[in-house]
C-alpha cells in the first residue's frame, strides 16, 4: 500500500477546513477522520489526538476523542514518549507494544493502565515555526502493521497542503482582528480628545494630554478611559466606520 496522498481525504479535510470557524475545530475535525481512515484499515477501534509544536514547545491540541486528548497530554506530563520524538526528529514513530517497549517506562505504564497497548506519532512540518504530529493510539500489540502504517502515512500527506492552509488563514485572520483592534482604539481616541477640545477649548495636543493624565491617575489604558468618556456621554459604544 503507498503512503502517497490520497485525493478523496485531501477533498475531505478541504470541506473540513472550510465549514471550520478556527484552527481548532479544524483540527478536531482532522484528528476525526485520520482515526476513522485508520480504523477502517486497521479492523479495528484506533483514536487519534494532535499536537501542535509552536516555538520549540508541543501542545495537544485536539482529538478524536476527549480521551485521545488525555491519553496524549499524559505524555506531554511525562515530556517524552512517540509523538514528542516524531516531532523532535521530524520522523515516525511506533510503540508496537507497551509491555515490552523500554523507552519510555512512566508514560507506557500510564497508558497501559489507560487500556493502550500500541502508539504510532507521526510529524508534519507546516512552516519553519510550525509543526504537527498525529498520535495514534490502539488498544492491541502490533496494531500498526505495515498497511495501517502507510495508511496513517497517506493521511499525513493528504493532510499536509490543508494544515498548512488553515494556518495561514488563522494567522491572517489574527493579523486581521488585531489591526480592527487597533482601529477601534484609535476611533475612541480621536474622539475622546474631539470632545475634551469642545469642552475645554483647547487645542489637539492639549485634549491628549489631559487624555494621558487622566489614564495615568486611574491606572488605566487609554483606549478603555477614551471608549468609557464616550460611551458615557452617547450611550453607545465606540464603533469603527469604513467608506467604501
Amino acid at each position: 500500500m503507498s503512503s502517497s496522498p490520497d485525493r478523496e481525504q485531501i477533498e475531505e479535510l478541504q470541506s473540513i477546513l472550510v465549514g471550520a470557524e478556527n484552527v481548532v475545530e479544524f483540527l478536531t475535525g482532522l484528528a476525526g477522520l485520520a482515526a476513522a481512515s485508520v480504523s477502517d484499515v486497521a479492523g479495528d477501534h484506533v483514536e487519534c489526538a494532535v499536537t501542535l509544536k509552536l516555538r520549540r514547545k508541543p501542545t495537544t491540541v485536539a482529538g478524536s476523542s476527549q480521551r485521545a486528548v488525555e491519553l496524549d497530554q499524559v505524555e506531554q506530563a511525562v515530556g517524552d514518549g512517540p509523538c514528542i520524538k516524531a516531532l523532535r526528529e521530524m520522523s515516525p514513530v511506533i510503540v508496537d507494544d507497551v509491555a515490552t517497549d523500554s523507552r519510555w517506562p512512566e508514560l507506557t505504564r500510564q497508558l497501559a493502565e489507560a487500556n493502550v497497548r500500541s502508539s504510532l506519532g507521526v510529524p508534519l512540518e507546516i512552516s519553519d515555526e510550525a509543526s504537527v504530529a498525529l498520535n495514534f493510539f490502539a488498544s492491541k500489540p502490533g496494531m500498526f502493521t505495515a498497511n495501517v502504517y502507510d495508511k496513517a502515512l497517506g493521511f499525513a500527506a493528504a493532510a499536509h497542503n490543508t494544515l498548512h492552509l488553515s494556518v495561514r488563514l488563522d494567522t491572517a485572520q489574527s493579523r486581521a482582528d488585531n489591526l480592527e483592534a487597533a482601529m477601534q482604539s484609535r476611533t475612541a481616541i480621536n474622539l475622546a480628545c474631539g470632545v475634551i477640545m469642545a469642552q475645554n477649548r483647547c487645542s489637539q495636543a492639549e485634549a491628549m494630554d489631559i487624555l494621558t493624565k487622566v489614564s495615568s491617575n486611574r491606572n488605566r489604558k487609554l483606549r478603555d478611559v477614551a471608549a468609557e468618556l464616550i460611551e458615557q456621554l452617547s450611550g453607545d459604544s465606540v464603533q469603527t466606520h469604513f467608506d467604501a
